[in-house]
């Protein structure tokens, strides 16, 4: 049988089949392809303006580490003009973040990006391992992921940028809008599909990959023999997002245009006024200044649960309202540092005396 040519320039051998599309196309087709879908992601979106400075999410994954090289590769090819930063959370995971963020550092170097760093341990004087060692298993990526957001926005006011761009990818926000649904999360539903999301005192945030398939991504990483690290946090197996996961990658093997309808059904939804009417309106954390809808954020009510040993105890609304029905939180706990545009990243250490 003789091999089928490429379905877009009709001239090489097709090498590989499109999840997205079902196209059968060589490797430069592809490598084309994929570059200009995210490119016109990026200007219909019109995410970008000359001069940005936007700072890539790294991780050391295949997601992250993709985007850092197809931004700095659009960025030179359309001429953005933008000035393009890695930064990298250290959630303190030992045999897992560690050894990913020496795949990042790599990635500095391969790709001539600045790099910053910054940690959980330096930010709350907390690590997911010692979270994890109070807590257990259960609920730990509630802390991982309260506490991301607000230290990507923070090493981001380090580094003055206008701009946070993630590698979340279509299977994420596919997944998201499945889990919003299955807990019934209204509030989130109108805005998880959303490609570009900024509060009032946070840095704009987006999705260049809003519509790039998660496999595309891993075929695009392996064929241009990317470095990248590949294993899986080793807290989250348990996590509540594998089950949309495990669905969302059942429905995809049925129907490849699954995740795409999904994401396209998470736009057309419209939350009602009322509804909207009785969502807490955005305020200013009281303790550390970053952004909430009470008068504690979400990270120093959590901060705080652990300093007092009472950790399980605030992860739902009813739950906080019982620790704080014991009594007040002591002065000398761990405190956030204060929230501005150049904020000092350290921790307020308890007194001594």
């Amino acid at each position: 049988m003789a091999p089928t040519s490429c379905s877009l320039c009709r001239d090489a051998k097709a090498i590989l089949k499109r999840p997205k599309t079902g196209q059968q196309i060589c490797k430069d087709c592809f490598f084309f392809v994929f570059e200009t879908e995210v490119h016109h992601t990026i200007t219909e979106s019109e995410l970008f303006k000359p001069g940005d400075r936007v700072a890539i999410g790294a991780s050391g994954g295949k997601d992250s580490t993709v985007l850092a090289y197809v931004m700095k590769t659009l960025n030179e090819r359309y001429k953005y003009g933008l000035d393009l930063f890695l930064l990298s959370i250290d959630e303190g995971i030992t045999g897992y973040r560690d050894d990913s963020l020496e795949t990042v550092k790599r990635n500095q170097q391969q790709y001539d990006m600045p790099l910053k760093i910054l940690s959980y341990n330096e930010l709350y004087g907390w690590t997911m391992d010692a979270i994890v060692e109070q807590i257990g298993k259960k609920n730990n990526c509630t802390f991982c992921g309260v506490f991301r957001r607000q230290a990507l926005d923070r090493g981001a006011a380090s580094l003055h940028v206008d701009h946070i761009v993630t590698g979340h990818n279509a299977d994420d926000i596919a997944e998201t809008v499945l889990m919003n649904i299955m807990r019934g999360d209204i509030a989130r539903l109108g805005r998880c599909t959303l490609i570009c999301t900024q509060g009032e005192d946070t840095i704009k945030r987006s999705k260049p990959f809003k519509y790039a398939y998660e496999k595309e991504i891993v075929m695009y990483a392996y064929f241009k023999k990317l470095d990248y690290f590949s294993t899986e946090c080793i807290y989250s197996p348990d996590a509540y997002r594998g089950h949309a996961r495990t669905f969302l990658k059942d429905l995809e093997a049925a129907r490849p245009s699954a995740i795409i309808d999904i994401i396209h059904s998470g736009e057309a939804f419209e939350v009602k006024e009322e509804i909207k009417a009785a969502q807490k309106a955005q305020q200013t954390c009281k303790r550390c200044g970053y952004m909430s809808s009470n008068d504690l954020c979400k990270a120093c009510t959590l901060l705080e649960g652990l300093e007092r040993g009472m950790a399980s105890s605030v992860i739902t609304d009813r739950a906080r309202k019982k620790m704080d029905a014991i009594g007040p939180a002591p002065d000398n706990i761990r405190t956030i540092p204060l929230f501005r545009s150049t904020p000092t990243i350290a921790v307020e250490l308890p007194s001594q005396s």
